[in-house]
């Protein structure tokens, strides 16, 4: 399962990474929201964050942390003033780090209790997927899509 688990997250870098370097406006889609450059950047943040539980829950015996703050992480960065590209270089290098990481998980790990914040308990495994699919949420969204 891990295998898959690194395969999806492989798949997903691969199929967006082009479509992100050519996205044109960096402007916020709505009043409020993040612009593009920061959520860009609140995906690296997310990627950092779950590196840790990745390791740690691969590693220990049970894995506890703390969740995390994005609007506070994505100002303290300060994203909306980096270049694009700088960006989407680091996204991509980070998360092709985390492919290689989740290979190397042994499949009995995936079953490692992972206590984020306040939430309850579930599986590396889940951790792994639920990054995954946040990881897509945020790339649609980014990229226009329903």
């Amino acid at each position: 399962m891990a295998q898959k688990l690194a395969e999806l997250l492989k798949e997903t870098i691969d199929g967006e990474i082009e479509a992100i370097r050519a996205v044109a406006t960096l402007e916020p889609a709505r009043p409020g929201a993040w612009a593009k450059k920061q959520e860009l950047g609140h995906l690296i943040d997310s990627a950092a964050n779950n590196h840790v539980r990745f390791v740690r829950g691969a590693l220990d015996p049970e894995y506890r942390g703390p969740g995390y703050d994005a609007e506070a992480w994505v100002a303290l960065h300060g994203y909306a003033d980096l270049p694009w590209t700088m960006l989407v270089d680091f996204w991509e290098r980070y998360n092709r780090l985390l492919v290689e990481l989740v290979a190397r998980i042994p499949e009995e790990r995936l079953s490692t209790v992972c206590i984020i914040g306040e939430g309850q308990p579930v599986t590396l495994g889940f951790v792994i997927q639920d990054y995954v699919r946040h990881l897509k949420h945020h790339l649609d969204h980014l990229l226009g899509r329903k």
